[in-house]
């Protein structure tokens, strides 16, 4: 079965972790993120190599509140030498995964390992806030309007994870896949994962996907382990601040 493309899986990203309002500048499309965090926040160029008007898109995100920020796919080289000529510094390298649901239907996880639930449950809420997911993010989560759901996980008689899973043609994303310290290296990870595939094939998708950073070496590991394809990847830039 063929992977969903990396352009696909921006439309994906775009419907599961939505930014509170979208409009256009010149040739980008402004978010406002509303403290939900890069993806729901990141400047886009239609034109793939925009090289001009970003002083435009920068006022307009300074107008919202937000540090000028881009986010960039690889076949937008020219706009990264632009923006790093403009003082913008690559932040979170990040890497698309997908792998299709069939993969990882079996074996079932163990009932209480991954529970779905909506609306998010206070426990949920809590482990979203050790790692850092506060509830600006909680609220891009609301905001999806396609099938959602909510992962819960206790493990050993005690929480142990939480995560949030967004439906869109025929994909389903994970994101805010969280594991409180005490609880990791226990395969509750992969619980919420497969967890994750089991309800969306309910929900009659094809797919499963995830977003992860470079730099998280844990996660890479994970979704590696899985057997998720790579399928592509993208970067921000930040306006350095002086």
């Amino acid at each position: 079965m063929a992977l969903p493309s990396s352009s696909e899986l921006f439309d994906v990203l775009d419907a599961t972790w939505p930014a509170a309002e979208k409009f256009e500048v010149a040739e980008f499309v402004i978010r406002d993120g509303q403290g939900g965090g890069k993806r729901a926040s990141a400047a886009t160029s239609k034109t793939h190599n925009c090289l001009s008007n970003v002083d435009l898109a920068e006022a307009a995100m300074v107008r919202l509140g937000q540090t000028p920020l881009f986010q960039l796919r690889d076949e937008e080289d020219q706009l990264d030498q632009a923006l790093e000529a403009l003082g913008y510094t690559i932040v979170d390298p990040v890497v698309m995964y997908a792998i299709p649901v069939t993969d990882l239907l079996e074996p079932t996880p163990p009932r209480t390992a991954a529970i779905p639930a909506w609306e998010p449950l206070r426990i949920m809420e809590e482990i979203w806030a050790h790692g850092g997911i506060g509830p600006e993010r909680v609220e891009v989560m609301k905001r999806v309007l396609g099938p959602k759901t909510g992962l819960i996980s206790r493990w050993q008689d005690k929480p142990a994870g939480a995560a949030f899973l967004g439906l869109h043609k025929g994909v389903g994303m994970v994101h805010a896949l969280e594991i409180l310290p005490f609880q990791r290296r226990q395969g509750v990870a992969r619980f919420l994962m497969q967890r994750a595939a089991i309800w969306t094939a309910q929900q009659g998708g094809t797919h499963l996907a995830v977003v992860c950073t470079r730099a998280n070496e844990a996660a890479n590991a994970l979704y590696s382990g899985l057997g998720m394809t790579a399928v592509g990847a993208y970067r921000y830039r930040q306006k350095i601040k002086t």
